[in-house]
């Protein structure tokens, strides 16, 4: 069947590629592995970003905003801010930037999923957040997913972008085990009593659609264990050690003013570490847990442990992104959004003046 006869209800042929390369091997064989002992899947909810298509992209789509976004509004803002930013930054063109700022004003006022600015599509698309689950819980890191060859701790440094550069190919090959769960995957919908009807319809109607699933880029976060299973500890990740960095920060700078051991604002610079360091806690105290947790997590690529009663765990998440005849899902209708649109940025005018509110005031 050709990709392009696809038709409303037809899925896409996948095509599987075997690996010959030595490090695609062992990634393959640790997929295998994972998908024995973790096969089981758990369904966070949706996640949004911002993808484009070019006249020169066929029927593959850029992701430009990272398909991470926890509403519909939040995607389709920053799709505004990178709108605004090219309008003030990266065009000279009176005509480009009014173009580019008439598309800034229909994202401030309407709920907009689809707009072509300057011959390139911008779709907000639609991914569903799982993991997998096993006899011990949320699936952890594998031992092939990407690592520094040194750890990086500094807080100032900045993170690896999720899904920076990814494009999104519906007719690129695939590995044995990445078709496996691509087909398993074609059929999985939301059901049950906790679901309200117009989610379940919606659910159940993209499995028409966009009959066809693309696997997104692994992420990584912190879960913490529950006496009912594990529950989201922070946001998502490009790498495990970022989610480790994330964990490390929170187990000696948010955890101990969140518990009153060190208070709220006694500067920036002060934590668990420092407090033993300079002496101002014993060895046997509250505060010392949280710096020798600390100093465990630095010491190798641990994925789990234990403070003060509470397990944390490094969680390996997976996206799945529904696909159709027109290219990657979109929001559906009873998808919820946190706010309206609104104004983000100062007025920009077509020659690239930007004026904040107040400025006639001061002037007065």
């Amino acid at each position: 069947m050709d990709p392009e006869d696809v038709r409303p209800g037809g899925a896409r042929p996948v095509m599987v590629r075997i690996p010959v390369e030595p490090v695609e091997a062992a990634v393959e064989a640790d997929a295998v592995d994972a998908l024995a002992e973790a096969g089981n899947v758990a369904v966070r909810g949706p996640r949004f970003g911002v993808a484009s298509q070019g006249a020169q992209d066929g029927p593959r789509w850029r992701v430009v905003v990272a398909v991470t976004q926890g509403c519909p509004q939040q995607a389709r803002d920053s799709l505004n801010s990178l709108l605004w930013f090219r309008a003030k930054d990266e065009t000279q063109d009176r005509e480009e930037r009014r173009a580019l700022l008439a598309a800034v004003a229909r994202l401030e006022s309407e709920r907009v999923d689809e707009l072509t600015v300057l011959g390139t599509r911008y779709r907000i698309v639609r991914a569903e957040e799982y993991a997998g689950i096993g006899a011990d819980g949320i699936e952890l890191p594998r031992p092939t997913d990407p690592e520094p060859a040194t750890p990086d701790w500094d807080r100032g440094s900045r993170e690896a972008e999720i899904d920076d550069g990814l494009v999104l190919d519906p007719d690129a090959p695939v590995t044995p085990s990445q078709a496996a769960e691509r087909l398993t995957l074609r059929g999985m919908a939301y059901a049950g009593s906790p679901y309200p009807d117009d989610v379940l319809a919606d659910s159940h109607r993209a499995l028409d659609t966009h009959p066809d699933v693309l696997l997104l880029p692994a992420t990584f976060l912190i879960v913490e264990r529950t006496g009912t299973g594990w529950k989201p500890g922070s946001g998502l990740h490009a790498t495990a050690q970022e989610a480790r960095k994330t964990l490390d920060f929170s187990l000696t700078y948010w955890e101990p003013r969140m518990r009153g051991l060190i208070p709220m604002n006694p500067g920036a610079e002060i934590d668990a570490r420092t407090l033993i360091a300079d002496g101002a806690a014993t060895a046997d105290s509250e505060l010392a847990a949280y710096a020798r947790a600390s100093d465990q997590l630095r010491a190798g690529r641990i994925n789990q442990l234990e403070v003060h009663g509470t397990v944390y765990r490094i969680g390996r998440a997976r996206r799945l992104l529904r696909w159709g005849p027109d290219g990657p899902e979109g929001p559906r209708p009873s998808d919820t959004n946190s706010h309206h649109p609104d104004r983000i940025h100062p007025s920009l005018d077509e020659d690239g003046n930007v004026s904040y509110e107040g400025d006639a005031d001061d002037e007065d």
